[in-house]
């Protein structure tokens, strides 16, 4: 079957509208930023443009005189821009910054069970003993990106912890697909939903950690085998637009991009090769979403685990998101990074 190959030079214009449209955002220190800059680092690492790290690098640097918030693990995204600055400048702030988020979820982030990271979008008790498939961007990937960078140990094997028991909590035997959240105290999916960007948070973080891991390592064929099952669900349930619906088995609920980014990224990443027509079909219908100006279009908003199905297509998606914008320059990059190496 033919590789789908996109356009270098129309995939790098479309990079630098979003990128551009990006840097206009006004961001805080929490995860809207984080996954936005993880696409501006993507971006800057298969196109080179200083640009990008110059203004990441202002926009860090200002903020941390104003004073960062409390930690909480939605924040800790933050991290992977942090991890990018420093190999991009070699200072030891950034790197200092990653590894005190780090710290934070090693000793004071709030777990259950056996040590699993309970998602929290403040530094309160936000959902007792939830586990959100968001998590696995948010924290697990982060730790597991560091713990590689700098040789640790722990680290690795604490991240490795956390793709184990989201992938027990959250992914369906049956279906392959991964529901939204797991409510340990009521040991259920609560709504039970099978929501299209925590899928993606799933598929794309499994891809890019399974590339890190090596055969001789256990979790290597655990995150290998549920993301091949993952995505060979996933591939079946693309719109004909090219785009997955915000209800993944629900086409009455509408096509959302953000989810379609992180979840083609992750079809890119992986490479099977009976998967290059979805990739292809993906990358026509996520440029249909993308203004001129580089806003990405038909972003759900953030999205608590709602009550019920009429209540996920009732989210809004009006306006630009940041991760809605990262997620979407993570699969442009992802399409570039094979001409890279």
């Amino acid at each position: 079957m033919r590789k789908f190959v996109a356009d270098e030079n129309e995939v790098k214009e479309i990079i630098d509208r979003v990128v551009q449209r990006t840097m206009k955002m006004d961001f805080t220190w929490n995860w809207p930023g984080g996954v936005a800059f993880y696409g501006i680092s993507k971006a800057w690492e298969v196109t080179g443009k200083q640009e990008y790290i110059d203004y990441l690098v202002h926009w860090v640097d200002e903020y941390i005189e104003y004073g960062l918030p409390p930690m909480m693990v939605n924040a800790c995204a933050m991290g992977h821009a942090m991890l990018t600055l420093y190999d991009a400048t070699g200072d030891e702030k950034y790197l200092k910054l990653a590894l005190m988020k780090a710290e934070y979820l090693q000793k004071d982030a709030l777990r259950f069970g056996d040590g699993v990271f309970q998602h929290t979008v403040s530094s309160k008790n936000d959902f007792p003993e939830q586990a959100w498939a968001d998590t696995l961007f948010m924290a697990a990937y982060f730790l597991l990106r560091l713990g590689f960078k700098v040789d640790n140990k722990a680290y690795i094997d604490d991240a490795l912890k956390q793709f184990y028991w989201h992938e027990e909590y959250l992914q369906d035997n049956s279906t392959n697909l991964f529901y939204h959240a797991w409510d340990n105290t009521r040991k259920d999916h609560l709504s039970g939903i099978y929501w299209a960007r925590a899928n993606a948070w799933a598929a794309y973080t499994m891809a890019q950690a399974f590339k890190l891991l090596n055969p001789f390592m256990p979790m290597w064929m655990q995150i290998g085998g549920a993301l091949e099952d993952q995505l060979s669900a996933l591939v079946r349930l693309q719109s004909e637009e090219g785009l997955w619906h915000t209800i993944l088995n629900d086409p009455t609920s509408y096509t959302e991009t953000s989810a379609s980014a992180g979840i083609a990224a992750a079809l890119v990443l992986h490479g099977h090769p009976q998967h290059q027509k979805y990739i292809e079909k993906a990358y026509h219908g996520i440029l249909a979403n993308i203004d001129e100006d580089g806003s990405v279009r038909n972003v759900s908003a953030g999205t608590a685990v709602m009550h019920c199905a009429e209540d996920y297509k009732l989210v809004p998606k009006k306006r630009v998101q940041g991760w809605g914008q990262g997620l979407t320059l993570a699969f442009l990059a992802a399409l570039l990074k094979p001409q890279q190496e």
